[in-house]
């Protein structure tokens, strides 16, 4: 039995939110959002399946309605975290052509990322012992491929920590042009940058490498965003792409892609890379025929769950 479904509606109003304060208020406004997506997928023969497209469990106590979870055909599925807390729907696709469909709404603060200009650069010898697994090369965060010019680059910059951050981030914004037409799921940080092209995981991805690099612990996050706040564009809501860096003796968001504070991000998951965290992870072979993703600003707090319901299959709450 399964999980949620959604439609994808754009708001042509534009909402503005508060900047985010050093010192947070007891009570601080609220925005609420209803998010979800819609997978179609064909399999030639069964094949389990996972699907990362939960609320990170951070989130939890900010939910407004149940998580709606559906499946056609209507089957049986289970709700995992990882080590990473990171919330899996496992499920077996049938041959054939399957249905996951997904959605809730919740609250998020009606402010921007936090902005702390004077975040010092940790020491490695202080790190917390967690924190080193985010110094690493991953699938693709090629750091050796990149250790030279992240140190020609930025080595010399007398800016550390929170500076030294945003300056990375300035860079792969001015240098690295988005373009949906360059997505390639093999694209590594130093093709990125070889090609001056990408999508969102491609900004993330350089300027993770850079700052691994550069022995500043970093760390890949992939969420609901859409056009929250800003102005709605033609280009159809999809997941996002951002990352965290860790500074003084906590992480700190960033985004190379949009490089400005946003509000309204909605964690799904954090790991090494976009490999730790797709969306869709089948063990065998499969084509994705649609996916649509929704972020969408409420004006009213949800009262139930965002979901119309096919008669074919049976919605469960988690």
């Amino acid at each position: 039995m399964g999980t949620c479904w959604q439609s994808q509606q754009k708001h042509d109003n534009i909402r503005s939110c508060r900047p985010r304060c050093f010192h947070r208020c007891p009570n601080p406004p609220s925005v609420h959002l209803k998010i979800g997506c819609q997978l179609q997928l064909s399999c030639d023969s069964a094949t389990p399946v996972l699907t990362l497209v939960h609320p990170h469990p951070t989130l939890l106590e900010d939910l407004l309605t149940p998580e709606v979870v559906q499946l056609l055909p209507d089957r049986s599925f289970e709700v995992l975290s990882d080590s990473c807390g990171n919330r899996w729907s496992r499920w077996l696709a049938p041959a054939g052509v399957s249905y996951f469909r997904f959605a809730t709404s919740l609250s998020r603060p009606d402010s921007t990322d936090l902005v702390v200009p004077t975040a010092p650069t940790c020491p490695v010898e202080r790190l917390p012992i967690e924190t080193y697994g985010y110094l690493n090369a991953s699938t693709y965060c090629d750091t050796a491929a990149l250790m030279s010019v992240a140190w020609d680059t930025f080595g010399s910059m007398q800016q550390q920590g929170w500076g030294l951050v945003q300056a990375i981030c300035d860079w792969v914004h001015q240098l690295i042009r988005f373009d949906y037409q360059a997505v390639c799921t093999e694209k590594t940080a130093s093709d990125t940058l070889r090609e001056r092209a990408g999508v969102c995981r491609d900004f993330a991805h350089l300027a993770i490498t850079l700052c691994r690099c550069l022995n500043i612990p970093a760390r890949y996050c992939t969420g609901y965003l859409g056009y929250t706040g800003i102005a709605v564009a033609e280009a159809p809501v999809d997941f996002s792409a951002w990352f965290e860096a860790f500074l003084g003796d906590r992480w700190y968001v960033f985004d190379a892609r949009h490089n400005f504070p946003r509000c309204g991000r909605v964690l799904i998951g954090r790991g090494r890379d976009a490999g730790d965290v797709p969306f869709l992870r089948s063990f065998g072979a499969h084509q994705l025929l649609a996916l649509d993703v929704i972020t969408e600003a409420l004006d009213q707090p949800a009262t139930h769950s965002p979901l119309e319901e096919p008669t074919a299959a049976q919605s469960i709450m988690i």
